[in-house]
């Protein structure tokens, strides 16, 4: 793979990595001090009213004095340089509030600033207190030359660089160049003060934001850009993939790429209930560029492999919305999305998060997969009509595991409920979960009585047919093994509690429900 990248506009052209080393003197750190008494704040993103040039002789630093400098003919651009972050919800709060923890992106505040290798100043607002971090990741990391990607040694895993701030200034080493982030996440977010926080060093690379940016702006930044990688956010999505990529697929459609994404995750936060129950969360989705594998997602969210193929399907926004690369997309976030253990106990971890997949590539226009692929007569002759009768989770197929949980969601639609799953999950929301490990199979139970109290209808000869009622012991492979002991007891208490509450049956048998 090349080191450097090169770009096609009319002509080829380099963009200079951000690793490159900073040869400037070592700096004065005392110095620093005391020129911050020229400025309002300990940011000195502004001088104090009444610093005149001749001021400037009285300065000790060399690097303050320039800055002062530009700040005095009004030539010293802040829209990077100088901003003001504020705190985004940390996992501990999405936890409390969806139930969601750690899917979202650690890296919100992005700064548009490109640090090189080297010794850096970061001056730092009144944080009240508050941690702050800059996270530098090294987006290109590539395996070693001659080393199989799919096993380097390494991992598959963003490396990155955190170095915690502190009010005032910061004298920092930066080992590797990059794109730089503040990390400022907090239980209680809405209580927490916007943080000013000035690079004087460093690079501009910008980024663009769909919510004060247009597609001119777009070009422009991809045209000035000084970094390998180009960060981008929408409402609900961040992306960072190379500008070499956005420049052959994404000239003159910023804006639609991100809308795009955003449109696929509101249908994901629709069929959550965090759309009806007004819980979408602040926070937004990583999509980011790697160089091991195809398509995974981690604890840094969602990550395609860099080259041509794959970065056309993620970068061109006709084809993000369309066939695999929009199921692609879904089934990943919905790794991130899927609660754990409420509707992903053991056997669920690659069925419920394609239940947002399900929804939202057919609310994008896109043909249903399990039609498709012919899944509701295998589901219904590998798990109803098995002799002797089983589990839906001793099914070996994960598509065919899904159908009863997509029956639910069209005969519902089809029937007056098209929130039905919106519904389920606000109650999940609300109740503790019923079992972790080899206890998470008590999660189904509750699910099924959830499914009846939403629909106001007995749906025990559906979930009957399709094995939730199974007694037994069951082992299920899914990513470490599960042994389950499901007792008659757990299913009389569950059919109990169907029973008293009165519900009537559907009029149709609803396993006969198709696309």
């Amino acid at each position: 793979m090349k080191r450097f990248i090169l770009c096609v506009s009319l002509s080829l052209w380099w963009l200079p990595p951000c690793d490159a080393a900073n040869n400037d003197a070592a700096i004065d750190v005392e110095a620093l001090k005391t020129d911050m008494t020229f400025f309002t704040d300990a940011s000195c993103s502004q001088l104090r009213a009444g610093v005149k040039l001749k001021d400037l002789d009285g300065f000790e630093s060399d690097l303050l004095k320039k800055v002062a400098a530009k700040m005095l003919d009004a030539t010293y651009d802040k829209t990077y340089r100088a901003a003001a972050y504020e705190a985004y919800p940390s996992p501990r709060a999405l936890g409390d509030a969806i139930k969601l923890g750690n899917g979202f992106s650690r890296y919100e505040n992005i700064t548009g600033i490109c640090l090189e290798a080297g010794e850096h100043v970061v001056f730092v607002g009144n944080t009240e207190g508050k941690e702050l971090a800059l996270l530098i990741p090294d987006w290109m990391r590539k395996p070693a030359e001659g080393i199989n990607p799919t096993k380097d040694p390494n991992g598959w895993g963003l490396h990155k660089q955190r170095i915690a701030l502190k009010e005032g200034a910061n004298v920092i080493q930066v080992k590797k160049g990059g794109n730089v982030y503040v990390s400022y996440f907090d239980d209680h977010p809405e209580k927490t003060p916007k943080v000013p926080v000035h690079f004087p060093t460093g690079k501009v690379n910008g980024f663009f934001d769909t919510s004060k940016h247009t597609n001119a702006d777009w070009d422009r930044l991809l045209d000035q850009a000084v970094s390998p990688v180009m960060d981008a956010r929408g409402k609900h999505v961040q992306v960072a993939y190379p500008v070499e990529w956005f420049n052959v697929y994404t000239r003159g459609k910023g804006v639609e790429l991100l809308g795009n994404y955003d449109a696929l995750l509101n249908h994901h936060y629709t069929v959550m209930g965090l759309v009806k129950y007004k819980k979408v969360p602040k926070n937004r989705i990583l999509a980011r560029v790697n160089f091991n594998y195809y398509m995974f997602r981690d604890g840094d969210g969602v990550a395609y492999l860099g080259n041509k193929g794959t970065m056309r399907m993620v970068a061109d926004p006709k084809v993000v919305i369309v066939g695999d690369p929009c199921w692609g997309f879904c089934h990943e976030v919905g790794h991130a999305l899927q609660m754990r253990p409420q509707i992903t106990w053991g056997g669920m971890t690659e069925v419920s998060c394609n239940i947002f997949s399900m929804y939202t590539v057919t609310a994008m226009g896109n043909k249903s997969r399990l039609k498709a692929q012919k899944n509701y007569a295998s589901a219904r002759k590998n798990i109803i009509e098995a002799s002797p009768k089983k589990s839906y989770l001793a099914c070996r197929d994960v598509f065919d595991r899904l159908v009863p949980f997509w029956q639910l969601h069209l005969y519902f639609a089809r029937h007056g409920k098209p929130d039905f799953y919106a519904d389920v999950m606000e109650q999940m929301r609300r109740r503790p979960d019923a079992g972790r490990g080899n206890e998470s199979i008590r999660n189904q139970f509750e699910f099924v009585k959830i499914c009846c109290d939403v629909a106001k209808l007995d749906l025990t000869d559906f979930f009957e047919k399709w094995g939730f009622f199974w007694v037994g012991e069951l082992t299920v492979k899914d990513y470490r093994n599960y042994d389950y002991h499901i007792t008659q007891e757990m299913v009389d208490d569950t059919k109990s509690y169907i029973t008293k509450k009165g519900y009537k049956k559907p009029a149709e048998d609803i396993t006969l429900t198709e696309d």
